[in-house]
């Protein structure tokens, strides 16, 4: 069955029949539901070179298609570069976009509308002119519109595959693309978050009420929450074992934090330590793991008392991200002085 409608939808395509296109695409999710792990995979497969035979809108209804996909279980390789590479010229379009409305009538740029012909009609009305013509007010106008489209899926591949984020083809130039239009697109956060995401990232951690100093690997961790979290998780346990007492996090916190649902009566998690980098800033929990600076060519958390209580509703920013926080070793005592003693003293301001 899905084979059959890949077949129409490709047919679909071949006659430039957007109608049929659309109608198929419903049919073809309904059916990947009951597929398994290899034909979804072999579906993505063969969308690799459907995009470039695509115009942008409707490329970015079988963008969405992919990612959907991807979240029932199908591989996502083959399609990861053309998914980039379509994001990444909307993106860039985008901006262009932005920059000539301001250009052209001294105002900020609309809030987008996807998928509405007359708002584009009327938007790309406004920026035609002497230097644009109507097609490229259009073309414009349109990618504006469907940025969030699609990005939708590139999110979901990098949030499902550690594969993706780790060798995402042409990453420079989609953060480039999306630098032009980050300040101006609330909507597109997440991707710039979802770009900035550590794997196989080894980290010192040093517990300075105790000296106890540790070495942790993480991965697909969204957010310093989340961070705070799965630290106070892998380093709860009996001091007899050189790991930390009294700091156990609440089991649905962890549930939340990993790959759990949020439960609707877990209670808030509470705060453990205050997180601290090497230099005595502290390191707060809006933030992200790749903003840790570094001391010595490693990313340093300190562990101090907190110096108020703290508390923050369990989950993960990318619910389909699963994290990964392994405690690689406990640092001798030696080592772990050594640590502490080129990290900043106790009593930063927080600024």
């Amino acid at each position: 069955m899905l084979d059959q409608l890949l077949d129409e939808l490709f047919q679909a395509a071949d006659d430039r029949d957007p109608a049929r296109f659309f109608a198929v695409l419903p049919r073809l999710y309904a059916a990947a539901q009951t597929a398994g792990q290899p034909a979804l995979s072999a579906a993505l497969a063969r969308f690799g070179d459907l995009f470039e035979r695509l115009p942008l809108r409707i490329g970015a209804r079988l963008g969405m298609l992919c990612g959907a996909l991807a979240e029932l279980g199908g591989y996502p390789g083959p399609v990861t570069e053309p998914l980039v590479n379509e994001l990444s010229d909307c993106l860039e379009l985008a901006g262009g976009f932005a920059a000539k409305w301001r250009s052209v009538t001294g105002e900020e740029p609309p809030e987008p509308v996807d998928d509405d012909h007359h708002w584009t009609e009327a938007t790309a009305g406004r920026l035609t002119s002497a230097a644009l013509t109507r097609e490229q007010a259009v073309e414009l106008t349109d990618a504006w519109s469907f940025a969030y489209l699609r990005a939708l899926p590139v999110m979901s591949i990098l949030a499902l595959s550690r594969q993706v984020r780790t060798s995402l083809p042409a990453r420079e130039r989609l953060i480039a693309a999306l630098g032009t239009v980050l300040d101006e697109r609330a909507d597109l956060e997440p991707l710039a978050g979802l770009l900035r995401v550590l794997d196989g990232e080894r980290l010192i951690v040093l517990h300075r009420p105790t000296r106890r100093g540790y070495e942790v690997v993480i991965g697909g961790i969204g957010d310093n929450f989340q961070l705070h979290t799965l630290l106070a998780d892998a380093l709860s346990g009996p001091a007899a074992d050189g790991l930390l007492e009294g700091v156990r996090p609440d089991p649905a916190w962890v549930r939340a934090a990993t790959d759990g649902p949020v439960e609707s009566d877990a209670p808030p998690v509470r705060g453990q330590f205050n997180l601290v980098d090497a230099n005595g800033k502290w390191i707060w929990n809006e933030g992200r793991p790749v903003d840790i600076p570094r001391l010595d060519g490693v990313r340093v958390v300190v562990l101090d008392p907190p110096p108020y209580e703290r508390a923050w509703s369990p989950g993960r920013m990318y619910p389909m991200m699963r994290p990964a926080l392994r405690l690689q070793r406990i640092l001798p005592a030696e080592e772990a002085a050594a640590w502490l003693a080129k990290v900043a003293p106790e009593g930063g301001s927080g600024a």
